[in-house]
């Protein structure tokens, strides 16, 4: 029938294989940057509320 439709099929697989990949691995980046900030802007909150609580 078609001997390139099978190559093809191929590549369109690992295109989306890749694409997908990626998407993931930017998205737990994404999170892991995302949680990091938080937990270093509530440590800092915390921080400034011990030292308004001692004074």
């Amino acid at each position: 029938m078609c001997k390139n439709c099978n190559d093809k099929k191929f590549d369109y697989k690992w295109i989306i294989w890749i694409v997908s990949a990626v998407a993931a691995i930017t998205a737990a980046v994404t999170a892991f940057l995302v949680v990091r900030e938080k937990q270093k802007k509530d440590d800092e909150q915390l921080e400034e509320y011990l030292d308004y609580s001692i004074q």
